[in-house]
């Protein structure tokens, strides 16, 4: 009887276990609303940047903001789905040097540690956007 009970006790804690899908990037960062305020980070930290404001002073602001967070949305499992340019496409004879591209690279890790992501979601979400990387830097 004893090990009856353990059976069904054990049964139950790990079917509970089970049930619980593990959440998505997207909600780790908590939708649409984390995503908007991670890239108004973003934006405030290229802006306020010397280095880097070159390459988005004849950007317009509103249309990379929108973009990015749908790409971003797209990346982290969200439902979004990007459907607008490419990397090579966006950034062809913008002469992006490595250091640069590592510069905002940190400008994004800022960011994301100014809306308090975790390291962990945020690894995962650079892990998601280093395949870009070659598409990106074009000397």
């Amino acid at each position: 009887m004893k090990n009856y009970i353990v059976f069904i006790f054990l049964s139950i804690v790990l079917a509970g276990c089970a049930v619980a899908p593990k959440p998505t990037l997207y909600q780790q960062l908590n939708g649409q609303q984390g995503l908007e305020k991670l890239v108004d980070s973003f934006i405030n930290q290229i802006g306020h940047d010397e280095r880097i404001f070159h390459y988005f002073k004849q950007t317009n602001v509103s249309h990379f903001r929108e973009g990015f967070i749908i790409h971003l949305c797209s990346l982290t499992n969200g439902p979004c789905e990007y459907a607008g340019d490419s990397m090579v496409d966006i950034h062809t004879g913008m002469n992006i040097s490595e250091g640069d591209f590592n510069h905002v690279v940190d400008l994004l890790i800022n960011a994301m540690n100014e809306q308090n992501i975790p390291h962990t979601v945020q690894n995962q979400i650079l892990n998601r956007l280093a395949p870009l990387r070659p598409e990106v830097i074009k000397i």
